[in-house]
């Protein structure tokens, strides 16, 4: 189901909509947001500079470094009293950013969100169950009020307590799950350890994923636990944006569909800055046009995509970014080779032997960098010749994929940390001493 009629405007129509947009949203933040209006001061670039969309390249960039430099509300284009609504991130390495919405920050909220729920096949007729952290995080109240809006009955279940998530899922006959990928296997595993089949004794038959990369390894390794005919959809957002609803994935799962009416997207070198040409690689630079709180323009997001403009099979016009290869800040710099975490979830997902769950640690022995990857075996055993085949094979497809060596660990099942919220896999202990 297509949720709006935007979703399939032509795409002169589009464009004409965001440069009006992108014109009056420039002016507002450079007339009431001082930081910014320093900023294009110092590039000597004013409002009346951009004509075309092309000009969005003149701006310059916003990153999180910049939010919390101007902490709490530097960055807001509206007084305090107008917002409604205020979310921050943990604040773990710094000062948290903080977002905050109007009245009509909100509505666009749900508007965005509703469009991706549709797209991953969410209607009015299923329960949908939210095990998102609900507080300052924004992908619990996000997902809630969009799936709510197009009238499915939430059940705000939060995180935690897998046993009594399992519950309800039955005893509400849950039909759309909301997790992230992690979560979403870990209470496959809980299930079967109170005897319970997810494909068969649970009704799950939507699962949309977000907040952690989804895979296409991973979606294949929830189709096993869940069953091969349930539909897994990734969304995609994040707090300084607006939360989930900037893009989700729809059922022919080419790519997520950007709300190209609420949000410019473009891909950067993320070394020079540079804007690339379509269809190639680099990293995701979003521009809010219709956000009247925090609407940020050209925030460096630090993901690595591609965007794609042709028309989808479903009939969506807005354009497509590529599922995330990963962050530029998570890729990791191993004896001068670039690794992203999700190159070695690929190949450990792909060891039959293997479960899903693995931790990457990086250690440094005199001036070299050592790498060893954790990796639970699906099933015990106590044969050393069986364990020593699959640590030759999983050494093997990291050498070939990474062009590096790693030491494999292969430890007993269900013994690795699980994760509720965001998965943490990697543990860079070379600095620490």
């Amino acid at each position: 189901m297509i949720w709006s009629k935007e979703e399939t405007l032509p795409r002169e129509e589009i464009e004409k909509l965001q440069l009006e947009r992108l014109k009056e949203t420039v002016s507002r933040v450079y007339e009431k947001v001082e930081p910014y209006r320093r900023k294009m001061d110092e590039m000597s670039v004013k409002p009346e500079d951009i004509k075309c969309l092309k000009d969005l390249a003149k701006l310059p960039f916003v990153t999180k470094q910049d939010m919390r430099d101007n902490y709490p509300f530097g960055l807001f284009a509206v007084p305090k009293k107008e917002l409604v609504r205020i979310h921050a991130s943990s604040g773990t390495t710094g000062k948290p950013t903080v977002v905050g919405y109007t009245e009509n920050d909100l509505k666009t909220w749900t508007e965005c969100v509703s469009r991706i729920a549709c797209m991953g096949g969410a209607t009015a007729e299923d329960t949908a169950q939210i095990c998102f952290g609900y507080g300052m995080f924004t992908g619990a109240l996000g997902l809630h009020y969009g799936l709510e809006n197009i009238g499915a009955a939430i059940v705000p279940s939060s995180t935690g307590n897998s046993q009594k998530q399992i519950m309800y899922m039955q005893d509400f006959e849950t039909s759309l799950l909301v997790a992230t990928p992690s979560y979403a296997l870990r209470l496959a595993e809980v299930a079967r350890e109170m005897g319970l089949e997810p494909k068969r004794d649970l009704g799950v038959k939507i699962a949309l994923v977000g907040s952690e990369l989804l895979t296409d390894a991973m979606r294949e390794e929830m189709h096993r636990y869940w069953g091969e005919d349930v539909l897994i959809t990734s969304n995609y957002g994040m707090s300084e944006l607006m939360g989930p609803g900037v893009s989700g994935e729809c059922l022919e799962h080419c790519g997520m569909h950007i709300n190209e009416d609420f949000f410019i997207p473009e891909i950067i070198d993320p070394k020079t800055g540079e804007v690339l040409p379509e269809g190639e690689q680099g990293e995701l630079v979003i521009t809010c046009i219709k956000k009247e709180g925090l609407p940020l323009i050209r925030y460096r997001t630090k993901d690595i995509t591609r965007l794609f403009y042709d028309k989808c099979k479903c009939g969506r016009t807005f354009c497509r970014m590529e599922n995330l290869s990963g962050r530029s800040d998570d890729m990791l710099k191993i004896r001068g080779v670039n690794v992203f975490p999700s190159q070695i979830e690929e190949v450990i997902l792909s060891v039959k032997e293997l479960g899903p769950h693995y931790e990457i640690i990086l250690e440094r022995e005199g001036y070299l960098d050592k790498l060893t990857v954790k990796v639970e075996l699906a099933e015990s055993t106590d044969s050393f010749t069986k364990l020593e085949t699959i640590t030759k094979e999983v050494k093997s497809k990291l050498s070939l994929i990474l062009g590096l060596d790693a030491k494999v660990m292969l430890e007993s099942p269900n013994t690795l940390q699980r994760f509720e919220g965001k998965a943490k896999r990697v543990k860079d202990l070379r600095s620490v001493k």
